[in-house]
């Protein structure tokens, strides 16, 4: 499955935005997708994951309470809705997808896409 993610911007200290990450592939509804940031000074980090039926999700400490993760299987895309975005946000945002859950919560993904750049200015 290839992915894309969009809806990155400029914004400011708790504002919102809605990333979106649609899947090319006609397998997608059999697919658990995540969300993973990078900053420059910092490595890759899991954001938030949903499995294929999105009937289960996971959170990273981060952002619980405040990013909420969802997918729609008939339009192919998995949103991430980021509330009171916070400074410490700032980075890169991608979509990764796994047949298993548990791996895209581990990180470890079968593919990902080009991430849309999120900023969050103090």
């Amino acid at each position: 499955v290839q992915l894309q993610a969009s809806g990155g911007g400029l914004v400011q200290t708790g504002d919102s935005l809605r990333l979106s990450c649609v899947a090319s592939g006609h397998t997608f509804s059999s697919y658990a997708i995540g969300w993973f940031r990078q900053a420059p000074e910092r490595g890759r980090e899991f954001v938030a994951a949903i499995t294929w039926s999105g009937g289960t999700t996971n959170y990273a400490d981060s952002v619980k309470g405040r990013f909420t993760i969802s997918r729609d299987n008939a339009v192919n895309t998995v949103y991430l809705q980021m509330n009171s975005l916070k400074p410490e946000d700032t980075a890169v945002y991608y979509c990764g997808a796994s047949t298993d859950f548990r791996l895209v919560v581990a990180g470890i993904l079968g593919s990902s896409g080009q991430g849309t750049q999120v900023t969050v200015s103090s």
